[in-house]
């Protein structure tokens, strides 16, 4: 069959995906990746056939601009969960508001040439990330079989659900659904209609593991996280074991990249991690390494290591609650300490130290101070390392890239053609 992975261009977001299209490739379908013309050298890189399409979106600009016009403004929050909090307005503000805006940016600049590829390529299965509707939009106009691929909680989902659950609570001629209007309007361009599986998928491919998954109805088809970060090299000083406690610190890339920088201060963290008999690997762009005042002699800089290489090796991670980061120290049994402010990290973070495989803090309370006394407990109480290690068996009894294969298949003849 034919499958086609689609994501904007968001190097994080698509990373993810990379095993699984190599298990349908191997298994002798024939795969593509569609995204904006950004992405194309990452899909390359990964082995993979890239096909640009639209232009490339101008989210950060865009963002930049809004937060010169309204300074301090209010951030819709997308894991908020309480009833009391998610009234009407609340919900028609963000959710109608401020969410559909960012969607419709990263989004817009590709439906077209998207859906115009997928009518003449003739997909079987379209597997998206959860932001790129453009996926569900191309999917549905030329029949294709189409499902989500998350790289984090399916936050999505659920405030879908919050907000179709309030919006019937309303008169009828107050029911303003954005996201379906907007859906519905790219969908009468291509002379479909809107349909709910365009916000959801057919299904969802997920690698949360079950005991961290939100209890949602929805359809979800398992799968066991592979770590993919890119192009990698193993470092001589990576070729022997550590002599003592190592602890990776890493807060990701789309705060550099994408966004304005960390939101923690780096310096103060490092320094009261200093007086410590660890060896502490902080992963930072040259940019932000020059800007240190001070290097511990026990910090070890570096601008990039793969993490599936260097969590093993760890007895401890510090990170910003990344699916990525996340996930590869799940599947490698390391505590974790989430140092959380955006989407979905600070809800994993809780989640994780429910299941005493970690410990949270959010990123405004993550003082040097208190970032050692949390990595203090990850690294002397045994107990986080047991639960990190039952977390790990749980992602082992997970079906890998290659199992999944012919599920997918299944999944495909049944809503190949299904609108």
């Amino acid at each position: 069959m034919r499958v086609l992975f689609t994501s904007h261009a968001e190097k994080s977001h698509f990373l993810g995906m990379v095993p699984l299209a190599w298990a349908l490739r191997n298994a002798g379908h024939e795969v593509r990746v569609a995204s904006q013309p950004e992405l194309t050298d990452v899909i390359t890189g990964a082995g993979l056939t890239a096909v640009p399409v639209g232009r490339d979106h101008e989210l950060r600009r865009l963002s930049k601009v809004m937060k010169k016009v309204e300074p301090g403004a209010p951030v819709f929050d997308m894991a908020e969960d309480r009833p009391e909090v998610l009234t009407w307005e609340y919900l028609t503000w963000g959710y109608g508001g401020v969410v559909p805006w960012w969607w419709r940016v990263v989004n817009d600049p590709m439906i077209g040439e998207l859906t115009e590829y997928c009518r003449r390529w003739k997909p079987d299965l379209v597997i998206w990330e959860p932001l790129t509707y453009a996926g569900s939009i191309a999917a549905t106009a030329s029949g294709a079989a189409h499902a989500r691929f998350m790289w984090g909680l399916d936050l999505t989902a659920r405030m879908r659900g919050h907000y179709l659950r309030v919006m019937e609570e309303q008169p009828p001629g107050d029911r303003k659904d954005v996201l379906a209007q907007w859906l519905g309007g790219w969908a009468a361009k291509t002379g479909t209609v809107f349909c709910e599986e365009m916000t959801t998928g057919h299904f969802t491919i997920d690698y949360t593991p079950t005991s961290l998954r939100l209890d949602l109805p929805h359809t979800y088809v398992p799968l066991r996280y592979i770590p993919y970060n890119g192009t990698a090299v193993v470092p001589p000083w990576l070729h022997t074991p550590p002599t003592k406690p190592r602890v990776c610190l890493t807060l990701g890339t789309s705060a550099t990249e994408r966004l304005d920088g960390y939101s923690l201060d780096v310096q103060d963290i490092i320094t009261h991690l200093g007086d410590l008999d660890i060896e502490v690997v902080a992963t930072l762009p040259e940019k932000q390494q020059a800007e240190l005042s001070h290097v511990p002699g026990n910090v070890r800089l570096v601008s990039f290591v793969p993490l599936h290489v260097l969590a093993p090796t760890c007895s401890a991670m510090i990170h910003h609650g990344g699916g990525g980061s996340f996930s590869t120290s799940v599947v490698n049994a390391v505590p974790q300490l989430i140092l959380a402010d955006m989407f979905d990290a600070p809800l994993k973070g809780r989640l994780l130290a429910h299941q005493g495989a970690g410990l949270t803090l959010h990123s405004s309370q993550a003082t040097g101070p208190r970032v050692r006394e949390h990595l203090l407990r990850l690294l002397n109480e045994p107990s986080f390392t047991q639960a990190a290690q039952k977390l790990r068996q749980e992602t082992l009894t997970t079906p890998g890239p290659n199992q999944l294969v012919p599920e997918l298949e299944r999944l495909t003849a049944q809503h190949r053609g299904v609108r």
